[in-house]
């Protein structure tokens, strides 16, 4: 296992100090109190339980990519004492600095490259955008020297370029103004397999039209220039749309693999085209953090609501009753549920819609009394009003670990909701939760952007 250990960007702690302080201000959390300390000492001293950076300086692990992952049996040539040693410290054969070295560079293993004007006016140009759209001054430019972007990326994306370069076809810049070739993806795993989907707006083009182009750029990447990325598989997608899901346009596998595959927390996992996955190193840290806050054990049911590919449940499986998820992308429960069958866990069951529909019901069939632990780790909107609503009224549910990627707007919504006083006119009947740890992972290095897990309890 690689581990990624970073400290926090301060801007992001103070200003979720400043939003427990305003919450505290207004009377809306549970431990208001008439006089309360500071918030930045309490919030220091008994919500982390002493310094700050000890709380997020978890040794960073690095170098697992070259090994194979330790096993309990071992080869028979294997001694006794190094099986042991795998098993109990298995970053042994790493130097102390190794171990504590951060993964901060090409970290990445999911990309998204733009295609619009360069900075030298080429319309085919394919990279990131600068500007924006308000003001009309959109430059697209290459990615190679941004250090969160592997190399591997940043070479496909030039292929990419080449082959716009030779291609009649224009590039779709406004939907409205017509254009085909449009933004590129590229996924890598730890072993170094690649996976491209280009995206195509298909305009009037026929469906033999269509199927010239994508011949066209098959060709390019198994024996044209293209060729040197070594594509483990290359999809196309025919998109009228900003973003389109495998439902509304079928992913379509023009050549290799259709899935790529990964190790993660001693499970093999299993990543399509629209599985969100962005850092293989930062995840295992966030799931271990996510992990340790739950508590779970044998008599509790671990209830992942928006669980993706399933991973944190899935880690967690052994040592629970049963893991109930929900996810909005079917691609990504299809995933989910090869997991599970793969890694031989036969206490899951995934559930494919949108939370606030599937949720309620589903915990009304769990009222038998079981203790349930919830996690939820949803996208930067938050979480529907109904879904609150649902986990506070739930009174099997006695800790929430609550995974925010954007911890302003809805998240903020979310949290006052989840630890306000009993409101009838909101709907929120049950007892409020209580706020008693926060735990940030820098999922992002070089970027402002950092991961708040909260853990809360009632």
């Amino acid at each position: 296992m690689a581990g990624l250990k970073r400290r926090v960007p301060m801007h992001s702690l103070r200003y979720f100090i400043s939003m427990v302080d305003l919450f505290s201000k207004s009377g809306l959390l549970p431990w208001y109190a008439r006089n309360p300390p500071g918030w930045s000492q309490l919030f220091l001293g008994t919500v982390c339980k002493g310094d700050f950076t000890h709380v997020i300086a978890t040794k960073c692990q690095k170098g697992q990519k070259s090994q194979k992952k330790p096993s309990h049996l071992g080869s028979l040539d294997d001694s006794w004492q190094e099986r042991l040693a795998d098993v109990v410290t298995p970053l042994w054969r790493l130097s102390y600095e190794e171990q504590l070295k951060p993964v901060i560079n090409g970290y990445r293993n999911k990309s998204t490259f733009s295609v619009n004007r360069g900075p030298d006016g080429n319309p085919k140009t394919v990279g990131y955008y600068l500007g924006t759209w308000r003001d009309g001054n959109i430059v697209c430019v290459q990615s190679n020297n941004l250090k969160n972007i592997p190399e591997k990326h940043s070479q496909v994306a030039q292929y990419y370029e080449v082959f716009l370069q030779q291609s009649p076809l224009e590039p779709c810049l406004v939907f409205h103004e017509g254009g085909y070739w449009r933004e590129l993806i590229v996924r890598t795993n730890s072993q170094g397999h690649t996976m491209a989907i280009i995206t195509f707006h298909p305009q009037k083009l026929s469906q033999e039209e269509l199927h010239v182009q994508k011949e066209s750029v098959k060709e390019f990447f198994i024996r044209g220039p293209g060729a040197a990325c070594d594509l483990t598989s290359l999809y196309f997608q025919e998109s009228t749309m900003t973003r389109c899901s495998h439902q509304q346009s079928p992913y379509q596998l023009l050549f290799g693999e259709p899935y790529i595959f990964e190790e993660l927390l001693s499970l093999k996992i299993r990543i399509s085209p629209d599985a969100f996955f962005i850092n293989t190193a930062g995840a295992e840290m966030l799931y271990r953090t996510v992990g340790e806050l739950t508590g779970v054990n044998s008599d509790t049911i671990l209830l992942d609501i928006c669980c993706g590919t399933g991973v944190i449940g899935l880690s967690l499986a052994q040592h629970t009753s049963q893991v109930l998820g929900i996810e909005l992308v079917e691609q990504a429960v299809e995933d989910a549920r090869w997991t599970a069958a793969f890694n031989g866990i036969t206490n899951s069951e995934f559930h494919t819609g949108r939370a606030e529909k599937i949720l309620p019901g589903l915990l009304k069939s769990k009222e038998d009394g079981q203790s349930i632990v919830a996690v939820v780790n949803p996208a930067r909107a938050g979480l529907h009003y109904k879904v609150i609503q649902a986990i506070r009224n739930c009174g099997a549910i006695r800790t929430l670990v609550f995974v925010s990627c954007k911890l302003h707007g809805e998240s903020t919504r979310n949290v006052i909701e989840l630890c306000c006083r009993p409101d009838p006119a909101k709907k929120l009947l049950g007892e409020p939760f209580v706020l008693q740890q926060a735990v940030p992972v820098d999922l992002f290095p070089h970027t402002p952007h950092c991961e708040l897990v909260l853990l809360f309890t009632r």
